[in-house]
């Protein structure tokens, strides 16, 4: 095993965090905590626009939880970290975009880790399940999350059975932006990044934001905390020097430039 079982590389603001932990790129509480500290420094520099989340290697994206480090004593109850488990399904007021780059098995709590994220781009060799139910447990952040992101049948035939689905299936349901070759997932992975990397950070915040807060509130009620500028970040949009530059941009004919404030 690893001893630094997360790396990361950063580019301009753009910051990749790769999950190394052979043989399967499983997640035990250290490794959760680490990658709760990574993603939670992410959050709050304000030169980083975008992260990556991969894994090390192509057989295992991440199939969720140690079995073996449980075995030795992790409780499945334990401390998790600030983001709880891999560092992003509980971390507040994470208002910048996460992209997932899935690269063979990604299933039970991977898959959630995965969904954890705003876009997720998938190679052919990629394969999905949440086998949970088979093992008499709950896959608890998916039965929250999945049948919110798909046709609600179809999330609770992926859940009570816990069968497999390939990246063509979970394409059709939307749960992936885009398939591609195990040899160029990461190229467009990055090739994504940099396109988010380059649009108005404020607005991407403040989209994040009120998309997560709006979740469970009804329309009307989102549109008035909207208006009324109760997100914060949707009032710091509007008072900032990125709102003119952008009507400026449109009015001059030119590309805006970002400054995030």
């Amino acid at each position: 095993m690893t001893e630094t079982p997360i790396k990361t590389r950063r580019d301009g603001g753009i910051l990749e965090v790769t999950l190394d932990r052979p043989k399967a790129n499983a997640i035990d509480l250290a490794t959760s905590r680490i990658m709760g500290q990574v993603f939670r420094d992410f959050r709050d520099d304000d030169s980083l626009r975008v992260a990556i989340l991969r894994a090390e290697g192509d057989k295992f994206f991440c199939p969720g939880w140690d079995l073996k480090a449980a075995a030795d004593g992790d409780a499945v109850d334990g401390d998790y970290g600030v983001g709880g488990f891999g560092g992003l399904q509980e971390l507040p007021g994470l208002n910048k975009p996460v992209i997932a780059a899935v690269n063979g098995i990604c299933c039970g709590g991977g898959l959630e880790l995965a969904l954890s994220c705003d876009l997720i781009v998938a190679s052919h060799n990629a394969s999905f399940a949440l086998p949970e139910i088979r093992s008499g447990t709950v896959a608890d952040a998916a039965s929250c999350k999945l049948p919110k992101r798909i046709p609600y049948h179809v999330a609770m035939d992926l859940l009570l059975t816990g069968r497999w689905f390939d990246p063509a299936e979970a394409l059709q349901w939307g749960l992936l932006r885009q398939v591609t070759s195990p040899e160029t997932l990461l190229d467009s992975v990055w090739d994504l990044a940099r396109l988010l990397d380059s649009g108005p950070p404020l607005v991407m915040a403040a989209i994040k934001e009120v998309v997560r807060e709006a979740e469970d509130m009804k329309f009307q009620d989102a549109m008035n905390k909207i208006t009324k500028s109760q997100f914060k970040t949707v009032e710091t949009l509007y008072g900032s020097e990125d709102q003119l530059e952008g009507a400026r941009a449109f009015a001059e004919k030119r590309d805006p430039v970002w400054k995030g404030k």
